[in-house]
């Protein structure tokens, strides 16, 4: 109310100029096209800069999207690998006893929705295809892909090499066409067998289809918002139009580099836990029921009857480790998450969780009917899951609150415990990590963290999450 007496004059004395105002127009319009022109072409330059960055910054994340393939193949290899090496090296069974065990191994040894391992013999018969068993006995040494290569002469040649990674054209299981694909294969030169496994690199199209799809949106976007800003205000908009996208540039190039950054650690710990769990699990039990088994066949040698003990405790030490196998397996992806739902599988984890702690969870789930998007179901089931490990070890609780629902577009997580508490900047200072790796996934999917804990008075952790 009170501008209104400096409004109406000022329009009064506008209808005073009309005469005047056409002459400073054209005097202002004519001092302005060099610096709209100078805007103009500023603003084309940053958009192919800010192009070729983003081109730069796709192949980039493709890059890395396909090292972390190459990583999952050599570690699935690897434990295949160990599997059967115990059966490879076996002086206590017959050649064809042992080759049946080993195919026997590796078909049941499958992962994800469309990961299994194949074998084929030196003519290119194929011994071992979860996938498609109607190839089992079938000579492919003679088949090509889509693009005409010989793949499985190309998979021999990269095998007798030393072993290595091979891209062709293959059916995948899941969606029955035919799809790229990413191998990677050894030879087993005890019997002249080839042993792989692979990874569709489909998805890494879409990824990249769709980044490159934003990118150009929001490149077109802050196009046009400047050519908008800068018509309707001229100078000064010019001026900070060009101080923004500057500042715009470097803010948007910064958080692709240190989400970029971020990405990179956090599957570089995943691996590093990943081996350190092979190296420490798995290889110490394997180790010992080799132990177990020579220490059998020594005393066998001597008619000592004892033997049997050896060999009975070495198949239960092995019991252990294909559980261990199996434990890591259901780490790296749940298989229960993947077949009915987020819901049921956060359901299945807490029962076991309240079976194994005595910790009583109470639980209220609202999730939409539909599934969620795949990496906002992986991401609150780990979240959640860590959670509830610190729960275990930290806090001294007996009672766990989880709520979570859906609103306003986002999905919301809330756990809280009656536990002891703690000093949050005394903790994530010391001993911090867990604590940051639940903040840098919530970050990773643009979403919001916040964790509330006093001494004595239990802790609270609030996440949300965008659903587009």
């Amino acid at each position: 109310m009170a501008q209104e007496p400096q409004v109406r004059p000022g329009a009064f004395r506008f209808k005073q100029k009309i005469f005047i105002m056409p002459l400073k127009l054209k005097i202002l319009t004519l001092a302005l096209l060099p610096m709209l022109l100078v805007t103009g072409i500023i603003t084309l330059v940053n958009v192919k800069q800010s192009q070729s960055l983003s081109e730069l910054e796709i192949e980039t994340f493709e890059q890395l999207l396909l090292a972390s393939k190459r990583s999952e193949l050599k570690n699935y290899v690897s434990l295949a690998l160990t599997s059967v090496s115990q059966i490879l090296n076996s002086p206590w069974m017959h050649d064809f006893e042992a080759k049946e065990e080993v195919k026997r191994i590796l078909k049941g040894m499958t992962y994800g929705e469309d990961g299994y391992f194949f074998v084929y013999d030196a003519n290119g018969v194929n011994l071992v295809h979860p996938a498609q068993p109607d190839l089992v006995g079938q000579s492919l040494f003679d088949w090509k892909d889509d693009n005409g290569a010989f793949v499985i002469r190309d998979l021999f040649t990269v095998a007798k090499m030393g072993g290595g990674f091979h891209r062709y054209v293959w059916r995948k299981p899941s969606r029955g066409d035919n799809e790229d694909k990413l191998s990677y294969v050894v030879l087993l030169p005890e019997w002249g067998w080839m042993l792989g496994t692979g990874l569709y690199v489909d998805d890494i199209a879409t990824e990249v289809a769709k980044t490159r799809l934003q990118v150009t949106q929001n490149i077109r976007n802050t196009f046009f918002t400047v050519l908008v800003i800068t018509a309707a205000t001229a100078i000064i908009i010019v001026m900070i139009g060009i101080a923004i996208n500057l500042h715009e540039s470097r803010l948007a190039d910064a958080r692709l580099r240190h989400l970029a950054h971020k990405s990179v650690q956090f599957q570089v710990s995943q691996r590093r836990r990943f081996a350190r769990e092979l190296h420490d699990g798995i290889n110490q039990l394997m180790v010992s029921v080799k132990f177990r088994i020579e220490l059998g066949i020594s005393k066998t040698k001597k008619d000592d009857t004892t033997a049997v003990d050896d060999l009975v405790k070495g198949v239960a030490v092995l019991n252990q480790a294909i559980q261990e196998v199996r434990r890591i397996s259901h780490d790296l992806r749940p298989s229960l998450l993947d077949d009915m739902g987020l819901t049921s599988a956060l359901k299945g984890l807490l029962d076991e969780y309240e079976s194994r702690t005595r910790i009583m969870v109470e639980t209220d789930l609202d999730f939409p009917k539909e599934r969620l998007p795949d990496d906002i179901e992986i991401t609150l089931y780990r979240l959640i899951q860590e959670a509830l490990a610190n729960v275990e070890k930290h806090s001294g609780a007996d009672e766990v609150r989880l709520k979570t629902w859906v609103q306003g577009g986002h999905v919301w997580v809330l756990l809280k415990d009656n536990g002891e508490g703690f000093d949050i900047k005394q903790k994530v200072q010391k001993e911090g990590i867990g604590l940051r790796n639940m903040h840098d996934r919530i970050e990773l999917l643009s979403g919001e963290f916040l964790l509330t804990s006093e001494v004595g008075h239990g802790t609270q952790l609030r996440v949300k999450l965008p659903l587009i």
